[in-house]
């Protein structure tokens, strides 16, 4: 008596869970046998945690190819150039530093390119 008690229990809980996600919208849709059914719509995030760090990434990766192409002395002098400037300038030189990242990118890519 206890195991059907504990499997209506299980029941009831998945179908609490299907109603409360169904209560923030739902659309039917067919399965393969032909069956319709409501299927709750998922919500994505305006924002993955993926994209944001592939981003990141990308721009390390951009800043790292512009210090070996430009050279380290000369990039240096850029982002100090663009130190002095005005504020939305002083802060596209806090975000184009040269940091640890960069440096050991660039000297792998300068490895690669040699």
């Amino acid at each position: 008596m206890a195991q059907h008690d504990l499997n209506f229990s299980r029941r009831v809980d998945r179908l609490d869970r299907k109603h409360n996600a169904m209560s923030r919208g739902h659309d039917i849709v067919q399965r393969p046998d032909g069956l319709l059914v409501a299927a709750p719509i998922r919500r994505r995030r305006s924002w993955p945690a993926r994209l944001l760090i592939l981003i990141v990434v990308l721009f390390v990766v951009f800043k790292a190819l512009l210090f070996v192409s430009v050279g380290g002395v000369t990039y240096e002098e850029r982002v100090a150039r663009l130190q002095a400037g005005t504020p939305v300038e002083a802060m596209g030189a806090w975000l184009m530093q040269v940091d640890p990242v960069t440096r050991v990118l660039a000297a792998q890519i300068s490895d690669l390119m040699r």
